[in-house]
C-alpha cells in the first residue's frame, strides 16, 4: 500500500466515524462562535452590579405579551420588531451601560448590534436572558 494513500483509505473506511467526530467538534465551538456575535456578554452577577453602581438600563426586547409575564426590575420594553423605529426613545441612554435581554440571548444580540450601530457606546447581553435570571434565583416583576 502507497503511503500516501492511506489518510485517504482511512476517511473511507471511516466515513462515520470522521462525521460524528467534525459533527461534535462543531457543537463544542458553536456555542463560543455564538457568543461573540452581538457583542459583550455579562452574567445576571454583571448585570445587577451594572444596574445597583452604574444605573444601567435594562433593556428588554421581547414581545409586550412576553414581558408582562415578568421581567427585570426597571426593564424597559421595546420589542426587537419595533427597535429602530423606537431607537430615538433611547436616545438620553447613549452614554450610559445597556444590559440588553430576551428569553434566552438569541434577539437581544441583534438588538445589541442594532443600538451599537446606532452609536449606543456601552451595550452588553444579559447571558441566558430572561431564563438565566430566572434561573438564578434572582427577582422578576409581574
Amino acid at each position: 500500500m502507497d503511503p500516501s494513500t492511506v489518510p485517504l483509505e482511512f476517511l473511507k473506511n471511516n466515513i462515520m466515524l470522521v462525521a460524528v467526530a467534525g459533527i461534535s467538534g462543531a457543537m463544542l465551538v458553536w456555542p463560543y462562535l455564538r457568543r461573540g456575535t452581538g457583542g459583550p456578554w455579562v452574567s445576571t452577577l454583571e448585570a445587577t452590579q451594572m444596574m445597583n453602581r452604574d444605573d444601567a438600563l435594562v433593556l428588554d426586547v421581547r414581545e409586550p405579551v412576553e414581558f408582562s409575564s415578568g421581567h427585570l426590575l426597571g426593564a424597559k420594553n421595546v420589542p426587537l420588531a419595533n427597535l429602530q423605529a423606537r431607537a430615538g426613545e433611547l436616545d438620553k441612554y447613549k452614554s450610559k451601560p445597556v444590559i440588553v435581554n430576551c428569553t434566552d440571548g438569541s434577539r437581544a444580540s441583534k438588538a445589541a448590534t442594532l443600538l451599537r450601530a446606532s452609536g449606543f457606546s456601552n451595550v452588553v447581553n444579559l447571558s441566558g436572558g430572561f431564563a438565566g435570571w430566572q434561573q438564578a434565583g434572582l427577582p422578576v416583576v409581574k
